[in-house]
């Protein structure tokens, strides 16, 4: 049955609720030709719950909030939230630019929770476009369905799992899970983690400080040569930059494909850090005697099986610079194996409106736009192949909204820079 929200024409419609699309919730909130909703399956704002280790913080500083890098002076800023909750002072005297995690999970939610925007507890059907209204259909699972000039998609990149380990039962999780089933995983004689990057080296840590208490033995193994950190120098930092989108953009094709590939270490990347606190927890250990655990890189998760009577994974390697194949045998397993986007289902009815490239993957405008208008529907994050690492860096959040809200009033409602670099990219 029709609701009074189901009859009306809205500007756009955000479909999925992460920190891309709630901050183009806010700063489109105060803007009164723009009458935006906001469709969430969730029950209630949740970014990334499983990985709350304690002292777990961002890589980016806490002006890659929501708002504050499109407009500083947005009331549901960072800085806001921390004066809102009594907190601004000891922010400031604990002098660390960079917010924890669960904190800015606790930020989020309330930003959301002070918008009228946003329907949590809404799960999308399907997307039909009207050619005689040109209008989009967004109609949800309960049967309700919203009228809408644009789409913005916001679902995020789902958690990724190699194909080896499809359907191969026992209790192996992604690292997206790693708190709920730490409890259990300690219980086991052995843990593999497989996968490299930040998070996997957060839950190392976590493992190997409650080791010797446990008595499992821990592996860590990654197919990248070595144990990379974030590259975060200043210059490096510019490639988040105006110019820089502007010069990857117009990149041929398989350039940018290549450079999808060996720019990763510049967003996927581990705290530098951290990779010392590792090593001094690995020699702090050792004083007394060799710790039960191996760090195994350039080796390659070929192939995987499950002994359901001995609850035993048979985990099959290949070192590459050796070229020589090895297994392990563990009984917990973890794979920080990263995200992926994968186009949702519910676009299956539009997708002759939708343009792709030549590896299939949407082609994303300047704009940020992927439908065959150019302004219709856009896309957050999932545009490393055309919007290099700016894609999925929190910092350049707002300004790709700023940059979205731009393309559908049809002028400049926020400021956008264009110049920022010292250095030149293009020749």
């Amino acid at each position: 049955m029709s609701t009074p929200e189901t009859t009306e024409i809205h500007d756009f419609i955000g479909i999925g609720l992460g920190p891309f699309n709630l901050g183009l919730a806010c700063l489109t909130e105060p803007i009164e030709e723009l009458n935006g909703l906001f469709l969430e399956s969730k029950p209630d704002f949740e970014w990334h719950s499983g990985m709350f280790l304690e002292g777990a913080h961002l890589q980016t500083p806490f002006m890659s909030d929501l708002v504050t890098m499109a407009d500083p002076t947005s009331p549901y800023s960072f800085l806001n939230y921390l004066k809102d909750k009594g907190r601004l002072y000891s922010f400031y005297i604990r002098e660390n630019f960079y917010p924890l995690r669960t904190e800015y999970n606790d930020y989020c939610r309330w930003a959301a929770g002070r918008l009228s925007s946003i329907r949590f507890s809404t799960t999308v059907a399907s997307v039909t476009f009207d050619e005689t209204t040109e209008l989009y259909a967004v109609t949800t699972e309960a049967g309700e369905t919203f009228r809408s000039r644009r789409i913005v998609l916001g679902t995020g990149t789902p958690a990724y799992v190699p194909e080896s380990c499809r359907d191969l039962g026992g209790d192996l999780i992604h690292n997206s899970r790693y708190l709920p089933n730490k409890a259990e995983l300690q219980k086991k004689k052995s843990i593999t983690l497989v996968g490299s990057g930040q998070s996997a080296a957060e839950i190392y840590y976590d493992l190997l400080a409650e080791i010797d208490v446990h008595g499992y033995r821990l592996n860590w193994v990654t197919r990248s040569p070595r144990f990379f950190p974030l590259e975060y120098t200043k210059l490096t930092l510019e490639m988040t930059s105006p110019e820089y989108v502007d010069y990857f953009h117009a990149l041929p094709e398989k350039t940018r494909y290549r450079l999808e590939t060996e720019q990763k270490g510049l967003f996927k990347g581990i705290d530098g850090e951290l990779i010392d606190a590792i090593f001094d927890l690995l020699y702090q250990k050792n004083l007394n005697g060799p710790v039960p655990t191996r760090l195994l890189t350039n080796s390659a998760l070929h192939s995987a099986a499950y002994e359901e009577s001995t609850g035993t994974y048979t985990l099959g390697f290949r070192q590459e610079e050796q070229e020589k194949d090895f297994t392990l045998d563990t009984e917990g397993l973890i794979l920080a194996t990263g995200y992926r986007y994968t186009a949702p289902a519910f676009l299956e009815p539009v997708t002759d409106r939708l343009n792709r490239d030549g590896q299939g993957r949407f082609d994303v405008a300047r704009n940020y736009a992927i439908d065959t208008t150019g302004r219709g529907v856009f896309l957050q994050n999932a545009s490393v192949h055309t919007h290099s690492i700016t894609s999925p860096d929190l910092g350049m959040g707002a300004y790709r909204n700023a940059y979205i809200i731009g393309a559908m009033l049809g002028y400049e409602y926020y400021p956008v820079e264009k110049t920022i670099a010292f250095q030149e990219f293009a020749a």
